[in-house]
């Protein structure tokens, strides 16, 4: 079967050759999101806290556009900028994440596209 590749509206608009997400063999993969507004393209403002929160909103929208859930997700991959950020950013990943409990690795990293404090990428079970 040929890949899906998945595009919304909801999450920014990929910014190089890539796709927001593309799901092949009954896995979404996600192209690692920053905290970028869907809706003007620039980055959100704020520590920590306000750029998870927009990260995992700008991921959450193409799950739902891939057809998944928070259930759904098998693995993240967290880059932050600053491991000292760690805890304000599992607050926030527990909070908007609920029940679900995916696999995942944390990574710190010397940089982040435009700057950014954290980037997060999912890999998630979806119907065909």
């Amino acid at each position: 079967m040929p890949n899906r590749t998945i595009e919304t509206a909801d999450a920014p608009k990929a910014i190089g050759p890539y796709s927001q997400g593309v799901v092949s063999a009954g896995l979404l993969f996600t192209a690692g999101q920053i905290a970028l507004d869907p809706v003007n393209g620039t980055i959100v403002e704020g520590d920590i806290t306000v750029q998870t929160r927009r990260v995992l909103s700008n991921l959450e929208a193409i799950l739902t556009a891939a057809g998944a859930r928070w259930t759904d997700v098998v693995k993240t991959t967290v880059f932050l900028q600053d491991m000292g950020d760690f805890a304000k950013m599992n607050d926030v990943y527990a909070q908007m994440l609920g029940s679900a409990r995916p696999a995942r690795s944390t990574v710190q990293v010397s940089a982040l596209p435009r700057g950014v404090l954290v980037e997060i990428e999912a890999v998630a079970s979806v119907a065909r």
